[in-house]
């Protein structure tokens, strides 16, 4: 349960902080207008930044994982079922 709310906490810092920018900066100065166009695609490359980062580590994580558990690892220990040989 605290991995989850862990990864929650990180998931929703990673989001928040970039969109709270351009959610002050919109009322800055006045008489300057934004370019929508501009800030959405800004907001947009940030966030995929974000996405890719987070796919990047996810799939390092997964392939770690399988290389690190396979059957003919020679470091791989065998289980209680398989010397029981209940496979």
């Amino acid at each position: 349960m605290r991995k989850i709310f862990g990864l929650s906490c990180i998931l929703t810092i990673l989001f928040v902080v970039p969109t709270v920018q351009y959610v002050l900066a919109a009322g800055d100065e006045p008489g300057e207008y934004l370019d929508r166009r501009v800030e959405i695609w800004n907001l947009f490359f940030r966030l995929m930044t974000v996405a890719f980062v987070i796919g990047a580590v996810v799939s390092g994580t997964l392939i770690w994982l399988v290389l690190r558990f396979r059957e003919s690892n020679p470091k791989a220990k065998p289980t209680k079922y398989e010397e029981a040989g209940e496979w």
